[in-house]
């Protein structure tokens, strides 16, 4: 009877997590934003006009250790100084690495200033063996933490053994 109790006192426990946001400690999707964004891709689109920029087909961005890895990648400049990137939205399998996490999802989109990557749509983080599902991932690259929205999931490998 005992054994039984356990697991359901585990479930009951766990599950207002799956209804709510959860706040995640990030020990290694963390990156330093001062460092140079270095961009590659199978080919780029400039507009002039609206000063973006259009990366397509394996289009993987580095900044220090971390990389966001997407099938397109628009590259939004700061009004009146074309040399800053303001924001980088990536679409089409976007998954973000960093040292011992990885983050896959539909949609991000990267603040560059703020080092603010928001995941959006089927986000599925892992951490070593620990696994965690929602709809929205929003990460601060410099502190190196983060909250996971929309009907979220985890799955945590207990320690020891």
């Amino acid at each position: 009877m005992r054994r039984l109790i356990l697991p359901a006192a585990l479930i009951l426990a766990l599950s207002p997590l799956a209804a709510v946001a959860q706040q995640v400690a990030f020990g290694g999707i963390k990156a330093d934003t001062r460092a140079p964004v270095e961009v590659t891709a199978d080919a780029l689109a400039v507009n002039q006009t609206d000063g973006t920029a259009t990366f397509t087909g394996n289009v993987v961005i580095g900044q220090g250790e971390m990389r966001l890895q997407a099938e397109t990648v628009l590259v939004e400049y700061a009004q009146g100084d074309r040399s800053r990137i303001e924001r980088l939205h990536a679409s089409g399998g976007v998954t973000l690495v960093s040292a011992a996490d990885a983050a896959e999802a539909t949609d991000a989109v990267y603040e560059v200033e703020t080092g603010r990557v928001t995941l959006t749509g089927n986000v599925l983080l892992t951490q070593g063996a620990n696994v965690m599902a929602g709809q929205k991932l929003t990460v601060d690259l410099n502190s190196g933490t983060g909250q996971m929205e929309g009907r979220v999931r985890t799955i945590l490998q207990p320690g020891g053994n």
